[in-house]
This record gives C-alpha cells, structure tokens and sequence, in this order.
C-alpha cells in the first residue's frame, strides 16, 4: 500500500474529529448516493482497511463542495480523506477509464478534454467589436493576466463566456492580456481525481509561467481555477481574483456601464468553489442587480448552504452509479417554484451540469440558464 504507519490519520487530522456527523448531515449527496463522510473518516482510523476503502465507489460521489467543511465544528476538512482514498487508486492506475483518459490529455495536451495545446486559443477569433486579443509576450507589462479555464477554451457551449469576458475588459478599457497556448490546465481536477503529483506538476509550471509576465493581478473565469491559484498553489506570488469580483469593481468605479436591459425574474445558483470555497457572495448579486430590468430572486438554499450542482471535484469525468435524480435537478425544480425565468451562475461546470438538467425536465421553452458573462454580453 506504501502508507508509512500513521500517515494517513496525521494527513488529515483524523483523531481530531469528534464524530458529531454534521458532515454526513450537511453532505448534499447523501440524498442520492450511499456517501457517508463521517463514516469514512471514523473507519481511515485504522489504516490497515485504506485499501478497502479506497475500493469503496462511494468514494468518487463526493463533488468537494465544501459543506462539510463548513460545517465541521473542528475546523476539520473531511472530504479530503475522500480525495486520499481516490489517490490511492490513482497510484495503481485503478480509476474510471474517463477519468484516466482525462488525466493522461492533462498532462499530454494541458487540457483535460484531449484536445490539441495547438487550438487553445481558436476561440479568440472573430469576437464582436474587438480587431485582436492580446496575447503577452514574455516580460510584458499588464495590470491583468488572463487565464481562461480549459472549458472555456474549447468547449462550444462555453466559449460564449471567454469572448464575452474580451468585450466587457475593452470596453471598460482595462490593460489586460493573455497567455496564449501556453497556457494550462490549473490542476484542480488533476488534484481531485487523486493525482497529487500531477497537480504539483502544474502548480509547479504554471506558477514560473506566470513569473515570465509583469503583471499586478490573476482574473479567472473559472471559480475552480480561481481557487486554485489563491488557495492551494505554493509558488505562486499574485493576487488572483475570479472575473465577478473584477467585473463587480468595475461597475462600482463606474469604469463600464450596462446600458442595456434584460426583462426577467432572475435567480443566482451560487457554485461550490466561488461561494462555499472562498465566500464570494456578494459580487456576482451586485452585478446582476446592476442590469436593468433584472427581477432578482434568492434560493432558499443560498450562499453557505446552496445546493452542489454536482459538477465539481472531478466529478464532470466520473459517473455516480446512483440512478437517483441529480442535484441540478433539484436545483432547476427549485427555481420554477420561485417563477424564475433565468437561472444565472458564474462557473462552466454549473453551466453544464443545470442546463443538461433542464434537458432533463423539458424546462427549456420555461427558463433558461446563463452564465453572467453571457448576460453582460447582451447588455453592454
């Protein structure tokens, strides 16, 4: 197994849980899946079972969301003793084909999509009032550096999203730039798939490909890289901020102004890794509360205690065997109660996954999903 005696329950803290199971309560999945954290955190005590739980499938119906974090009154996390047991199976190579074919094309493409280093950057052709995006070269100066989740950069649904970002900094005038196709993946799946010595790979590489630019701030369009690059690479040495945060700012400076208007009762899904990872609450509201004739609505489970649209934690390449509905099910339910005609989130996997969920209900003649960039793209 190569687990040195004690390692694992040092690792994660594990005789600091008091066995409460707040985790398990607050646990979103638990109402779809046979996930029990705390049971999984009372049973990694005994080392000498790790490898039979690490065979265990619940261990890949954990999307990371957080709440169990939040709510741990030790301040413990437990769902990275899940994220462990997935490392084991990743050092045999034991995972889900998907999520192998994944991993492989991040470190072989930089992508986690097995498309081409090459096409990264297809999508910044031929946006809508802007004559060339600017890509840096090496020592150039630039109050933003761009980076632009894979998702985004090649995944048709999502594009809309990166070349909506473009419009809104040239209009506000920003001094922005990009990377190119040198850019990479962030490593956040890499690291939830279980692959740690990928995800140090690319904390590693992104972090000295960044040093090569002069520039004051990160913006991500991705709440998962966003987290990321402030939270959990070690080498990295600038302030990152996710595009709402920047965007929010830039309205409140009075730098861009929406002078169009979108009629709908709108209401905002918080995604795991912008609110319950980092508490970004407010600045997505702001924005949306500045577009006239937005109606704005609120989930009843909001903000700390929204609902996981079950995107995350490597989860868009491994298939849960619950045939039980999904939470963005739930989710898209939850917002036809409440008379939305828009539900509007701020990641590309809530994207997917809500809009795929829609699908599902035959929603879609009823309301629609949209990122807030595309919004501020139909009203700047």
């Amino acid at each position: 197994m190569g687990i040195e005696e004690g390692t694992f329950v040092k690792k994660y803290d594990l005789l600091g849980c008091i066995q409460c199971g707040r985790c398990t309560g607050g646990c979103p999945v638990t109402v779809r899946t046979p996930l029990n954290v705390r049971r999984f955190v009372y049973d990694a005590l005994n080392e000498e079972i790790l490898e039979e739980l690490s065979d265990k499938p619940e261990i890949w119906d954990c999307t990371t969301c957080n709440t169990c974090a939040l709510r741990c009154p030790k301040g413990l996390e437990p769902f990275e003793v899940l994220i462990g047991l997935r490392s084991m199976k990743a050092e045999e190579g034991n995972i889900e084909p998907t999520a192998r074919d994944a991993l492989e094309s991040m470190f072989n493409n930089g992508n986690p999509w097995g498309k081409p280093a090459a096409k990264r950057c297809d999508w910044m052709e031929g946006i809508e009032g802007v004559e060339k995006v600017r890509i840096l070269e090496e020592g150039e100066k630039a109050d933003v550096l761009v980076h632009i989740c894979c998702t985004a950069c090649y995944d048709p649904r999502i594009i809309p999203l990166a070349r909506n970002l473009v419009r809104v900094l040239e209009k506000a005038g920003i001094d922005y730039g990009f990377i190119g196709t040198e850019e990479k993946h962030c490593g956040s799946e890499a690291r939830r798939l279980g692959e740690e010595g990928l995800f140090e790979y690319f904390d590693e590489e992104n972090s000295e490909l960044f040093s090569r630019f002069d520039v004051k701030r990160l913006v991500t369009l991705s709440p998962h890289c966003f987290n990321t690059f402030k939270n959990e690479y070690q080498n990295l040495n600038l302030p990152v901020l996710h595009y709402t945060q920047l965007i929010a700012e830039l309205l409140e400076s009075k730098a861009l102004d929406l002078p169009g208007e979108i009629a709908s009762r709108v209401v905002y899904h918080d995604p795991c890794y912008l609110g319950k990872k980092n508490l970004v609450f407010d600045e997505p509201r702001y924005i949306l509360g500045e577009i006239k004739g937005v109606e704005l609505a609120e989930f009843l489970r909001s903000k700390e205690r929204s609902l996981c649209c079950e995107g995350g934690g490597g989860k868009m390449w491994v298939e849960s065997q619950s045939k039980a509905p999904r939470l963005a099910e739930t989710r898209v339910l939850d917002a036809q109660a409440l008379g939305a005609n828009t539900i509007a989130v701020a990641c590309p996997f809530c994207l997917l996954t809500i809009e795929d969920a829609l699908k599902v209900k035959g929603l879609e003649e009823e309301m629609r999903v949209a990122d807030i960039l595309e919004l501020l793209g139909e009203v700047i």
